[in-house]
């Protein structure tokens, strides 16, 4: 099947039920998006499909055949995308398995919402789960990241 993944068409052979984890992973070798839990309950699989966050870990590639997938990869080329700068420049990152997940989610949030409150950020970010506990570096990183936006 061909996946347009990253502004690029890819031509992929999975099963039509294979994850897309696992098509990203093991397939494409694009390894930013991470396994965490396998159903969808920690975020740390977060991809942009047309835009909106997804959990690739129970998203069946068949789902997705003919959509815009993007990856923490895809999200910039260097790092420079707001959510990326604001990151870095908070030291938001302890051991960092879940940033890529957090960081799909927080871009997704900001493309909708340019100017979240708190509340807008602890909902749209609250099936992002983040074993250190990094949560109050999050919010302040997607507030900063508005600032860079404008």
């Amino acid at each position: 099947m061909k996946l347009h993944v990253n502004g690029t068409e890819r031509e992929v052979d999975a099963p039509a039920d294979m994850p897309l984890l696992w098509v990203l992973r093991d397939l494409l070798g694009m390894t930013g998006t991470k396994f965490g839990c396998g159903i969808a309950q920690c975020g740390a699989c977060t991809v942009h499909i047309d835009g909106a966050p997804l959990r690739a870990c129970v998203t069946p590639v068949s789902a997705v055949e003919g959509k815009k997938i993007t990856t923490i990869e895809g999200l910039s080329a260097d790092g420079t995308h707001p959510v990326q700068k604001a990151w870095a420049e908070l030291d938001v990152v302890q051991c960092g398995y879940c940033q890529s997940g957090q960081i799909m989610s927080a871009a997704a949030l900001l493309a909708q919402v340019p100017k979240p409150t708190d509340a807008d950020i602890d909902q749209a970010l609250s099936g992002n789960l983040c074993r250190c506990g990094t949560y109050q570096r999050i919010r302040a990183a997607v507030h900063r990241a508005a600032e860079l936006n404008t």
